[in-house]
């Protein structure tokens, strides 16, 4: 099965001026030369977007200028989730008309709901959007796991077509893809554990590194696919140092380092996350230049 939206798409962080405002026009080039350097799409103002310090005119001027700016040349795809489900929906209908190809739903946080309140938030959400969905549960954000009986009944919905999975267990991973129909996507959130998770059944990863090694990652997953296992184990291990250098602080401080030293200042990050540590920016860069193939993205003109 190829999967509609791409194998590989990179979780985008969202670019800022000097001032920490929106730089929608820095967004569009870096979400081109992203796809143009090996992802099949981006997640604009998901999680790596800092979605939880925009503003909801800011998420649906953001989803307009990526859409314009990637054209045809790749999926866009709006984060549109939110902890209250009226919010939710209001982002959902921001990225209809900014012209998404679908939208990633994280899980309701801090209200901690229930299975069920899990299930008729996403039931309600999809009930009443034209976009397809793509579920994202992150436990480690939200402080509430989606279970794989809730996603199994959530996949029986036409419009609900996929899962970004980041609960960090295999054996969970493997259960939800024992339970949905073959059609229904599962996408690994963590960069490091995408070809364990391939090996029982994920399609690709919603990737932070992919902002800089989107090639090598396709490359990896296609060594995967076409049976070129031990090409593929060996790539992730070299990848395997830089993938957990961009989590060694809170998520998207690192990758907005990493893109700076690549020559992609896309400014800092809204309170209440601060900047990069000098000490953690080396880190950063060791990784970088440790590299095999260095990184896919052209540094900007």
């Amino acid at each position: 099965m190829n999967p509609r939206f791409g194998r590989v798409l990179t979780a985008m962080v969202t670019p800022f001026r000097s001032d920490l405002s929106m730089d929608y026009e820095r967004a569009g080039e870096l979400a081109r030369a992203i796809i143009e350097s090996g992802s099949d799409g981006v997640v604009v103002a998901g999680t790596t977007g800092e979605s939880a310090t925009i503003t909801m005119e800011e998420q649906a001027r953001l989803f307009r200028a990526v859409r314009e700016a990637v054209g045809d040349k790749g999926t866009v795809i709006g984060g549109a989730g939110a902890n209250s489900t009226a919010e939710c929906l209001e982002l959902c209908h921001y990225a209809e008309e900014a012209g998404c190809d679908a939208v990633l739903l994280v899980a309701p946080y801090y209200n901690r709901p229930s299975q069920e309140g899990l299930f008729q938030h996403f039931w309600h959400v999809a009930e009443n959007t034209r976009l397809p969905i793509i579920l994202y549960n992150i436990p480690g954000r939200c402080a509430v796991n989606m279970e794989p009986a809730t996603t199994a009944r959530l996949a029986q919905h036409e419009r609900i077509v996929g899962i970004k999975e980041a609960c960090g267990n295999l054996d969970q991973v493997t259960d939800v893809i024992s339970r949905v129909p073959e059609d229904f996507a599962v996408y690994s959130g963590d960069d490091s554990i995408t070809l364990p998770m391939m090996a029982v059944g994920a399609v690709g990863v919603v990737s932070v590194a992919g902002h800089l090694v989107s090639r090598q990652i396709q490359q990896m997953v296609r060594d995967f696919l076409e049976g070129r296992v031990a090409e593929a184990a060996r790539r992730n291990r070299s990848l395997f140092p830089f993938f957990k250098s961009l989590f060694i602080t809170t998520n998207p401080v690192p990758v907005k380092a990493a893109l700076r030293l690549a020559g992609w200042d896309c400014g800092g990050v809204r309170l209440p996350l601060v900047d990069a540590t000098d000490a953690e920016v080396q880190r950063i860069r060791e990784a970088m230049d440790a590299l095999e193939e260095g990184v896919d993205l052209p540094r900007r003109a």
